[in-house]
Protein backbone atom coordinates (compact mmCIF):
# COMPACT_ATOMS: atom_id res chain seq x y z
CA UNK A 1 0.00 0.00 0.00
CA UNK A 2 1.20 3.53 -0.75
CA UNK A 3 2.91 4.91 2.36
CA UNK A 4 1.68 8.47 1.91
CA UNK A 5 -1.91 7.23 1.49
CA UNK A 6 -1.60 5.16 4.67
CA UNK A 7 -0.33 8.17 6.61
CA UNK A 8 -3.17 10.33 5.28
CA UNK A 9 -5.73 7.82 6.58
CA UNK A 10 -3.94 7.56 9.93
CA UNK A 11 -3.90 11.33 10.44
CA UNK A 12 -7.51 11.67 9.23
CA UNK A 13 -8.71 9.25 11.90
CA UNK A 14 -6.34 10.66 14.55
CA UNK A 15 -7.95 14.06 14.38
CA UNK A 16 -11.45 12.79 13.57
CA UNK A 17 -11.45 11.29 17.08
CA UNK A 18 -10.45 14.62 18.61
CA UNK A 19 -12.81 16.66 16.46
CA UNK A 20 -15.75 14.52 17.57
CA UNK A 21 -15.66 16.01 21.07
CA UNK A 22 -12.95 18.62 21.60
CA UNK A 23 -14.95 21.66 20.44
CA UNK A 24 -18.40 20.55 21.60
CA UNK A 25 -17.84 18.75 24.90
CA UNK A 26 -17.65 22.09 26.73
CA UNK A 27 -21.16 23.02 25.59
CA UNK A 28 -22.48 19.57 26.54
CA UNK A 29 -21.03 19.92 30.02
CA UNK A 30 -22.08 23.55 30.58
CA UNK A 31 -25.59 23.38 29.11
CA UNK A 32 -26.72 19.78 29.67
CA UNK A 33 -24.70 18.75 32.72
CA UNK A 34 -24.66 22.27 34.27
CA UNK A 35 -20.93 22.30 35.01
CA UNK A 36 -19.34 25.63 36.00
CA UNK A 37 -16.59 27.32 34.00
CA UNK A 38 -13.94 26.08 36.41
CA UNK A 39 -15.32 22.52 36.28
CA UNK A 40 -15.28 22.58 32.47
CA UNK A 41 -11.76 24.03 32.60
CA UNK A 42 -10.72 21.22 34.95
CA UNK A 43 -12.00 18.56 32.54
CA UNK A 44 -10.22 20.17 29.60
CA UNK A 45 -7.20 20.66 31.84
CA UNK A 46 -6.76 16.89 31.96
CA UNK A 47 -5.27 17.18 28.47
CA UNK A 48 -2.63 19.45 29.94
CA UNK A 49 -1.93 17.22 32.94
CA UNK A 50 -1.52 14.18 30.71
CA UNK A 51 0.66 16.08 28.25
CA UNK A 52 3.06 17.27 30.94
CA UNK A 53 4.78 13.90 31.07
CA UNK A 54 3.06 11.25 28.93
CA UNK A 55 4.20 12.38 25.43
CA UNK A 56 7.81 12.56 26.60
CA UNK A 57 7.53 9.29 28.54
CA UNK A 58 5.96 7.36 25.67
CA UNK A 59 8.32 9.08 23.23
CA UNK A 60 11.17 7.53 25.22
CA UNK A 61 9.43 4.15 25.15
CA UNK A 62 8.98 4.42 21.37
CA UNK A 63 12.61 5.47 20.91
CA UNK A 64 13.99 2.56 22.95
CA UNK A 65 11.67 -0.34 23.61
CA UNK A 66 8.33 -0.59 21.80
CA UNK A 67 7.90 0.20 18.07
CA UNK A 68 6.08 3.51 17.75
CA UNK A 69 3.21 2.18 15.65
CA UNK A 70 2.53 -0.72 18.06
CA UNK A 71 2.49 1.66 21.01
CA UNK A 72 0.14 3.85 18.98
CA UNK A 73 -2.36 0.98 18.63
CA UNK A 74 -2.36 0.28 22.37
CA UNK A 75 -2.95 3.93 23.26
CA UNK A 76 -5.97 4.23 20.99
CA UNK A 77 -7.55 1.03 22.33
CA UNK A 78 -7.32 2.46 25.86
CA UNK A 79 -8.72 5.74 24.54
CA UNK A 80 -11.73 3.96 23.06
CA UNK A 81 -12.65 2.32 26.37
CA UNK A 82 -12.40 5.54 28.38
CA UNK A 83 -14.46 7.56 25.90
CA UNK A 84 -17.20 4.93 26.05
CA UNK A 85 -17.27 5.18 29.86
CA UNK A 86 -17.19 9.02 29.83
CA UNK A 87 -20.38 9.10 27.75
CA UNK A 88 -22.44 7.87 30.73
CA UNK A 89 -20.92 10.16 33.40
CA UNK A 90 -22.74 13.20 34.85
CA UNK A 91 -20.47 14.03 37.80
CA UNK A 92 -17.80 16.75 37.28
CA UNK A 93 -15.27 14.86 39.42
CA UNK A 94 -15.81 11.50 37.72
CA UNK A 95 -15.75 13.14 34.29
CA UNK A 96 -12.41 14.72 35.15
CA UNK A 97 -10.95 11.38 36.33
CA UNK A 98 -12.11 9.37 33.32
CA UNK A 99 -11.06 12.05 30.83
CA UNK A 100 -7.69 12.23 32.56
CA UNK A 101 -7.19 8.50 31.96
CA UNK A 102 -8.31 8.99 28.37
CA UNK A 103 -5.89 11.85 27.83
CA UNK A 104 -3.03 9.89 29.38
CA UNK A 105 -3.50 7.50 26.46
CA UNK A 106 -4.60 9.89 23.70
CA UNK A 107 -2.38 12.96 24.02
CA UNK A 108 0.91 11.11 23.35
CA UNK A 109 -0.52 9.77 20.10
CA UNK A 110 -0.40 13.24 18.54
CA UNK A 111 3.37 13.42 18.89
CA UNK A 112 3.75 9.72 18.04
CA UNK A 113 1.71 10.18 14.85
CA UNK A 114 4.11 12.95 13.81
CA UNK A 115 7.12 10.75 14.53
CA UNK A 116 5.58 7.81 12.66
CA UNK A 117 4.98 10.08 9.67
CA UNK A 118 8.53 11.45 9.73
CA UNK A 119 10.02 7.96 10.01
CA UNK A 120 7.90 6.49 7.21
CA UNK A 121 8.65 9.41 4.88
CA UNK A 122 12.38 9.22 5.53
CA UNK A 123 12.36 5.45 4.95
CA UNK A 124 10.97 6.20 1.48
CA UNK A 125 13.68 8.79 0.83
CA UNK A 126 11.17 11.67 0.90
CA UNK A 127 11.83 15.18 2.24
CA UNK A 128 9.88 15.69 5.49
CA UNK A 129 9.50 19.48 5.24
CA UNK A 130 8.22 19.22 1.67
CA UNK A 131 5.92 16.21 2.10
CA UNK A 132 4.56 16.33 5.66
CA UNK A 133 2.34 19.45 5.45
CA UNK A 134 0.34 17.98 2.55
CA UNK A 135 -0.16 14.78 4.57
CA UNK A 136 -0.95 16.62 7.80
CA UNK A 137 -3.79 18.42 6.02
CA UNK A 138 -5.78 15.19 6.17
CA UNK A 139 -5.69 15.40 9.96
CA UNK A 140 -7.37 18.78 9.73
CA UNK A 141 -9.88 17.41 7.22
CA UNK A 142 -10.70 14.60 9.66
CA UNK A 143 -11.25 17.15 12.42
CA UNK A 144 -13.61 19.16 10.18
CA UNK A 145 -15.60 16.11 9.06
CA UNK A 146 -16.10 15.08 12.69
CA UNK A 147 -17.29 18.56 13.67
CA UNK A 148 -19.76 18.68 10.79
CA UNK A 149 -21.08 15.23 11.58
CA UNK A 150 -21.67 16.09 15.24
CA UNK A 151 -23.23 19.45 14.38
CA UNK A 152 -25.51 18.41 11.50
CA UNK A 153 -26.68 15.37 13.47
CA UNK A 154 -27.58 17.78 16.31
CA UNK A 155 -25.25 15.99 18.74
CA UNK A 156 -23.37 19.03 20.09
CA UNK A 157 -25.28 18.81 23.38
CA UNK A 158 -25.37 14.99 23.43
CA UNK A 159 -23.11 12.28 24.82
CA UNK A 160 -23.26 10.57 21.41
CA UNK A 161 -20.22 12.63 20.40
CA UNK A 162 -18.19 10.53 22.84
CA UNK A 163 -19.52 7.25 21.45
CA UNK A 164 -18.56 8.36 17.94
CA UNK A 165 -15.03 9.15 19.13
CA UNK A 166 -14.78 5.77 20.89
CA UNK A 167 -15.78 3.83 17.76
CA UNK A 168 -13.30 5.84 15.68
CA UNK A 169 -10.51 4.98 18.12
CA UNK A 170 -11.13 1.27 17.62
CA UNK A 171 -11.08 1.72 13.84
CA UNK A 172 -7.81 3.64 13.96
CA UNK A 173 -6.20 0.98 16.15
CA UNK A 174 -7.04 -1.71 13.62
CA UNK A 175 -5.93 0.32 10.62
CA UNK A 176 -2.62 1.24 12.26
CA UNK A 177 -1.64 -2.41 12.10
CA UNK A 178 -1.24 -2.03 8.32
CA UNK A 179 1.81 0.22 8.75
CA UNK A 180 5.28 -1.35 8.39
CA UNK A 181 7.00 -1.99 11.71
CA UNK A 182 9.14 0.95 12.88
CA UNK A 183 12.26 -0.38 14.55
CA UNK A 184 13.40 1.04 17.88
CA UNK A 185 16.89 2.53 18.16
CA UNK A 186 19.58 -0.13 18.48
CA UNK A 187 22.16 -0.16 21.25
CA UNK A 188 25.51 0.68 19.66
CA UNK A 189 27.45 -0.84 22.55
CA UNK A 190 28.87 2.49 23.72
CA UNK A 191 28.69 3.51 27.36
CA UNK A 192 25.87 5.95 27.95
CA UNK A 193 25.28 8.64 30.52
CA UNK A 194 22.50 8.32 33.09
CA UNK A 195 20.47 10.88 31.16
CA UNK A 196 20.86 8.93 27.92
CA UNK A 197 20.13 5.60 29.58
CA UNK A 198 16.84 6.96 30.91
CA UNK A 199 15.97 8.33 27.49
CA UNK A 200 15.91 11.92 28.70
CA UNK A 201 18.26 13.23 26.01
CA UNK A 202 15.67 15.67 24.70
CA UNK A 203 15.53 17.50 28.03
CA UNK A 204 19.18 18.41 27.56
CA UNK A 205 17.94 20.75 24.80
CA UNK A 206 16.69 23.05 27.57
CA UNK A 207 20.33 23.84 28.43
CA UNK A 208 20.61 25.73 25.15
CA UNK A 209 19.33 29.29 25.82
CA UNK A 210 17.69 29.72 22.42
CA UNK A 211 15.82 26.41 22.61
CA UNK A 212 14.91 27.06 26.24
CA UNK A 213 13.23 30.33 25.18
CA UNK A 214 11.51 28.51 22.31
CA UNK A 215 10.05 25.92 24.67
CA UNK A 216 9.04 28.61 27.18
CA UNK A 217 6.95 30.32 24.53
CA UNK A 218 5.62 26.91 23.54
CA UNK A 219 4.10 26.84 27.03
CA UNK A 220 2.68 30.36 26.76
CA UNK A 221 1.23 29.78 23.28
CA UNK A 222 -0.15 26.38 24.29
CA UNK A 223 -2.29 28.16 26.86
CA UNK A 224 -3.76 30.39 24.16
CA UNK A 225 -4.69 27.44 21.95
CA UNK A 226 -6.71 25.74 24.65
CA UNK A 227 -8.93 28.75 25.36
CA UNK A 228 -11.09 28.67 22.22
CA UNK A 229 -11.14 24.87 22.20
CA UNK A 230 -12.75 25.01 25.64
CA UNK A 231 -15.08 27.99 25.40
CA UNK A 232 -15.54 28.86 21.70
CA UNK A 233 -18.57 26.60 21.26
CA UNK A 234 -20.30 27.62 24.54
CA UNK A 235 -19.76 31.27 23.52
CA UNK A 236 -21.68 30.77 20.26
CA UNK A 237 -24.40 28.71 21.94
CA UNK A 238 -24.95 31.56 24.40
CA UNK A 239 -26.41 33.76 21.64
CA UNK A 240 -29.61 31.68 21.92
CA UNK A 241 -30.43 33.82 24.97
CA UNK A 242 -30.84 36.85 22.67
CA UNK A 243 -34.32 36.59 21.04
CA UNK A 244 -33.34 37.98 17.65
CA UNK A 245 -30.41 35.54 17.41
CA UNK A 246 -32.11 32.40 18.78
CA UNK A 247 -32.93 30.99 15.34
CA UNK A 248 -29.72 32.06 13.62
CA UNK A 249 -27.41 29.56 11.94
CA UNK A 250 -24.68 30.57 14.39
CA UNK A 251 -26.78 29.23 17.28
CA UNK A 252 -28.13 26.19 15.41
CA UNK A 253 -24.82 25.01 13.96
CA UNK A 254 -21.98 26.65 15.92
CA UNK A 255 -19.58 23.81 15.17
CA UNK A 256 -20.06 24.33 11.45
CA UNK A 257 -19.03 27.96 11.85
CA UNK A 258 -16.10 26.96 14.06
CA UNK A 259 -15.04 24.37 11.48
CA UNK A 260 -14.11 27.25 9.17
CA UNK A 261 -11.15 27.63 11.53
CA UNK A 262 -9.99 24.16 10.54
CA UNK A 263 -10.72 24.81 6.86
CA UNK A 264 -8.47 27.84 7.20
CA UNK A 265 -5.81 25.53 8.64
CA UNK A 266 -5.89 23.50 5.42
CA UNK A 267 -5.01 26.63 3.46
CA UNK A 268 -2.41 28.11 5.81
CA UNK A 269 -0.57 24.83 6.37
CA UNK A 270 0.52 24.94 2.71
CA UNK A 271 2.33 28.22 3.41
CA UNK A 272 4.28 26.91 6.40
CA UNK A 273 7.29 25.51 4.44
CA UNK A 274 7.57 28.75 2.42
CA UNK A 275 7.51 31.05 5.46
CA UNK A 276 9.78 28.75 7.49
CA UNK A 277 12.41 28.92 4.78
CA UNK A 278 12.01 32.64 4.06
CA UNK A 279 11.51 34.10 7.54
CA UNK A 280 12.68 31.51 10.07
CA UNK A 281 10.90 30.29 13.19
CA UNK A 282 10.99 33.66 15.02
CA UNK A 283 8.90 35.59 12.51
CA UNK A 284 6.59 32.65 11.83
CA UNK A 285 5.79 32.41 15.56
CA UNK A 286 5.38 36.19 15.81
CA UNK A 287 2.83 36.12 13.00
CA UNK A 288 1.02 33.39 14.92
CA UNK A 289 0.83 35.51 18.08
CA UNK A 290 -0.55 38.52 16.22
CA UNK A 291 -3.12 36.25 14.59
CA UNK A 292 -4.23 35.16 18.08
CA UNK A 293 -4.73 38.82 19.01
CA UNK A 294 -7.01 39.14 15.98
CA UNK A 295 -8.79 35.86 16.79
CA UNK A 296 -9.83 36.98 20.27
CA UNK A 297 -10.47 40.61 19.31
CA UNK A 298 -12.85 39.61 16.54
CA UNK A 299 -14.62 37.21 18.92
CA UNK A 300 -15.09 40.09 21.38
CA UNK A 301 -17.05 42.17 18.85
CA UNK A 302 -18.67 39.41 16.81
CA UNK A 303 -22.30 38.27 16.97
CA UNK A 304 -24.94 36.70 14.63
CA UNK A 305 -25.97 40.08 13.15
CA UNK A 306 -24.82 40.65 9.52
CA UNK A 307 -21.82 42.80 10.48
CA UNK A 308 -21.07 40.76 13.62
CA UNK A 309 -21.17 37.56 11.58
CA UNK A 310 -18.48 38.95 9.27
CA UNK A 311 -16.29 39.54 12.34
CA UNK A 312 -16.90 35.98 13.55
CA UNK A 313 -16.06 34.68 10.08
CA UNK A 314 -12.81 36.65 10.00
CA UNK A 315 -11.95 35.24 13.42
CA UNK A 316 -12.31 31.72 12.02
CA UNK A 317 -10.09 32.55 9.07
CA UNK A 318 -7.21 34.00 11.11
CA UNK A 319 -7.32 30.93 13.37
CA UNK A 320 -5.72 28.88 10.59
CA UNK A 321 -2.72 31.19 10.59
CA UNK A 322 -2.59 31.35 14.38
CA UNK A 323 -2.59 27.56 14.76
CA UNK A 324 -0.45 26.42 11.82
CA UNK A 325 2.22 29.10 12.10
CA UNK A 326 2.91 27.93 15.63
CA UNK A 327 1.89 24.30 16.02
CA UNK A 328 3.00 22.83 12.68
CA UNK A 329 6.06 25.05 12.23
CA UNK A 330 7.10 24.38 15.83
CA UNK A 331 6.99 20.62 15.33
CA UNK A 332 8.98 20.93 12.09
CA UNK A 333 11.49 23.23 13.78
CA UNK A 334 12.07 20.66 16.51
CA UNK A 335 12.44 17.94 13.87
CA UNK A 336 15.18 19.78 11.97
CA UNK A 337 16.95 20.91 15.17
CA UNK A 338 17.46 17.58 16.96
CA UNK A 339 19.27 14.40 15.97
CA UNK A 340 17.22 11.44 14.70
CA UNK A 341 17.98 9.23 17.72
CA UNK A 342 15.97 11.51 20.04
CA UNK A 343 13.25 12.42 17.53
CA UNK A 344 10.38 10.87 19.50
CA UNK A 345 11.66 12.27 22.80
CA UNK A 346 12.05 15.79 21.36
CA UNK A 347 8.58 15.74 19.79
CA UNK A 348 7.27 14.53 23.14
CA UNK A 349 9.00 17.43 24.89
CA UNK A 350 7.41 19.92 22.48
CA UNK A 351 4.06 18.29 23.14
CA UNK A 352 4.67 18.51 26.89
CA UNK A 353 5.29 22.23 26.75
CA UNK A 354 2.44 23.01 24.34
CA UNK A 355 -0.40 20.63 25.12
CA UNK A 356 0.87 19.86 28.61
CA UNK A 357 1.88 22.72 30.85
CA UNK A 358 0.52 25.35 28.47
CA UNK A 359 -2.84 23.65 27.90
CA UNK A 360 -3.38 23.00 31.62
CA UNK A 361 -2.67 26.62 32.53
CA UNK A 362 -4.83 27.84 29.65
CA UNK A 363 -7.75 25.61 30.66
CA UNK A 364 -7.71 26.50 34.33
CA UNK A 365 -7.03 30.23 33.95
CA UNK A 366 -9.64 30.60 31.19
CA UNK A 367 -12.17 28.85 33.44
CA UNK A 368 -11.41 31.31 36.22
CA UNK A 369 -11.74 34.26 33.82
CA UNK A 370 -15.08 32.97 32.50
CA UNK A 371 -16.45 32.48 36.03
CA UNK A 372 -15.18 35.94 37.00
CA UNK A 373 -17.25 37.49 34.21
CA UNK A 374 -20.29 35.30 34.96
CA UNK A 375 -23.27 36.86 36.73
CA UNK A 376 -26.96 36.12 37.16
CA UNK A 377 -27.58 37.58 33.69
CA UNK A 378 -25.01 35.33 32.02
CA UNK A 379 -21.40 35.48 30.85
CA UNK A 380 -19.83 38.75 29.68
CA UNK A 381 -18.05 37.18 26.71
CA UNK A 382 -16.97 40.58 25.34
CA UNK A 383 -14.61 41.21 28.26
CA UNK A 384 -13.55 37.56 28.42
CA UNK A 385 -12.21 37.70 24.86
CA UNK A 386 -10.60 41.14 25.34
CA UNK A 387 -8.62 39.76 28.30
CA UNK A 388 -7.25 36.98 26.11
CA UNK A 389 -6.53 39.37 23.21
CA UNK A 390 -4.53 41.60 25.56
CA UNK A 391 -2.54 38.63 26.83
CA UNK A 392 -1.66 37.57 23.27
CA UNK A 393 -0.50 41.09 22.38
CA UNK A 394 1.76 41.36 25.43
CA UNK A 395 3.21 37.95 24.59
CA UNK A 396 4.02 39.05 21.03
CA UNK A 397 5.76 42.24 22.20
CA UNK A 398 7.96 40.36 24.67
CA UNK A 399 8.77 37.62 22.13
CA UNK A 400 10.01 39.98 19.43
CA UNK A 401 12.68 41.37 21.78
CA UNK A 402 14.02 38.22 23.44
CA UNK A 403 14.00 35.50 20.76
CA UNK A 404 16.51 35.45 17.91
CA UNK A 405 16.57 33.43 14.70
CA UNK A 406 19.71 31.38 14.14
CA UNK A 407 22.34 32.68 11.71
CA UNK A 408 21.01 31.00 8.58
CA UNK A 409 17.44 32.05 9.36
CA UNK A 410 18.53 35.62 9.95
CA UNK A 411 20.24 35.71 6.57
CA UNK A 412 17.20 34.28 4.84
CA UNK A 413 14.90 36.74 6.59
CA UNK A 414 17.17 39.63 5.61
CA UNK A 415 17.17 38.60 1.97
CA UNK A 416 13.37 38.38 1.91
CA UNK A 417 12.80 41.74 3.57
Amino acid sequence: MNTKLQLKVILFLQFFIWGSWLITLGSYMMIKLKFTGIEVGAVYGTMGIASVFMPSLLGIVADRWIPANRLYVLCHLIGAVTLFIAASITSPFLMMIVMLIHCLAFMPTIAISNSISYSCLESQGLDVIEQFPAIRIFGTIGFIVAMWMVSFMQLELSNMQLYIAAASSVLLSLYSLTLPLIEVAKNDGKEKSIVSSLGLDAFVLLKQPRLAIFFLFAVLLGGILQITNTFGNPFLHDFDKVPEYADSLVVKFPSVLLSISQISEVVFILFVPFFMKKLGIKYVMLISMLAWVARFGLFAYGDPSPFGFVLLLLSMIVYGCAFDFYNISGSMYVEKTVSPNIRNSAQGLFMTMTNGIGAYLGSMISGIVVDHYTSETGIDWHNVWLVFAGYSLVLAIIFVFIFQNDTTEQKTATISS
